[in-house]
């Protein structure tokens, strides 16, 4: 097993002004928002275990996941298992199937000319990750770099939020059943946790949680022996 990768890319890091921008033109919410995640400082009530157990949709209401911004997003293994890798003293140690997830994940930017990838870790049996989308595209199918991609699930915009991440967890899938596993083992947990973020400090929050998750492993709200 390696090392786990999280922190990867720099390039928005580099750019605050760019950036920062990014994070305020969400603006005001028109809805409370109720998918909130605890890292230091949050006060929120809900966990990711909670929203995966409901089969409604766990989306902000009335909020278009096209639109530009920085999104926060957890996704986990089916039924929680540790298929991706486990922690040794504060330090992930990525499975094979978590290299692919770690590896899918970046590909999202090279994919997606309005994409980027911001801070994120692969743990045990999850993913939390920031996401930038830098620019809307209207389209009937998604679009990426080297043309168009799958075409999105029934009731998810192309090219919205929920189409990245499906497509992401898609190609996973395909990749560990196809290279890894030769079988239809679900890898993934149903849908998935995302949390708008809406200004600076609260982006600083986030990266310093996503960064500090390794050693705070076992008081993870996802934690499993």
């Amino acid at each position: 097993m390696s090392p786990s990768r999280f922190v990867t890319v720099g390039a928005c890091l580099g750019k605050p002004t760019r950036y920062s921008n990014r994070v305020a033109r969400l603006g005001k919410p028109t809805h409370h928002n109720q998918h909130q995640f605890i890292w230091p400082g949050n006060t929120a009530l809900q966990t990711p275990n909670q929203h995966y157990s409901k089969r409604r949709s766990i989306r902000l209401r009335n909020y278009d996941y096209r639109r530009c911004g920085v999104y926060f997003v957890t996704i986990c293994a089916y039924q929680k298992r540790k298929l991706f890798g486990t922690v040794v003293e504060g330090t992930v140690s990525l499975s094979s199937v978590g290299e692919v997830v770690s590896d899918e994940w970046r590909r999202i930017a090279q994919a997606r000319a309005n994409v980027e990838i911001d801070h994120y870790v692969v743990m045990p049996n999850h993913l939390h990750g920031l996401l930038i989308i830098s620019e809307r595209i209207n389209a009937s199918s998604d679009q990426c770099s080297d043309g168009p991609l799958s075409a999105p699930r029934r009731g998810v915009p192309a090219s919205s939020l929920g189409s990245i991440i499906n497509q992401f967890k898609g190609a996973v899938t395909r990749s560990v059943w196809s290279n890894l596993l030769h079988s239809r083992k679900k890898i993934w947990q149903r849908n998935y946790y995302d949390h708008i973020v809406r200004d600076e400090a609260s982006l600083n929050e986030i990266r310093k949680y996503i960064v500090g998750n390794p050693t705070r492993w076992h008081d993870d709200s996802l934690y499993v022996m």
